[in-house]
């Protein structure tokens, strides 16, 4: 079962790897207790970019392998992972990248970024 976000950014949590608070990383935050209602302003563009800046020192060289590894690949197991070289270890703060970069983008092209996200 995965969990879901949308309204100004849409996407799936990662199943088993991220949780539902991760835009709390980001600055953003909630709204609803039933489902997650996130917001964020302009004014927190330098806050986002910190920390995006600190997930891609935390990753280093794995952040390329991460993304050519997902550029080719839709599934993995432990076992891929493994063999392709890649950190287990790593992956939440990898998926929290990727959610990371489309609540700056979203930011930077509206001024805010609203989005639910299943709990």
């Amino acid at each position: 079962m995965g969990r879901y976000y949308s309204g100004d950014i849409e996407g799936k949590f990662w199943f088993a790897v991220q949780s539902s608070n991760a835009p709390e990383r980001f600055g953003c935050w909630e709204v609803n207790k039933d489902y997650i209602d996130y917001y964020i302003e302009q004014d927190s563009i330098e806050n986002i970019k910190e920390e995006l800046k600190s997930i891609e020192d935390k990753l280093g060289d794995n952040l390329q392998k991460f993304d050519d590894f997902f550029s080719k690949e839709n599934g993995y197991n432990s076992k891929i992972l493994e063999e392709n070289g890649l950190d287990e270890s790593l992956l939440s703060d990898y998926a929290d990248y990727g959610l990371g970069l489309k609540i700056l983008k979203c930011v930077e092209e509206q001024g805010y970024c609203q989005f639910t996200a299943e709990c």
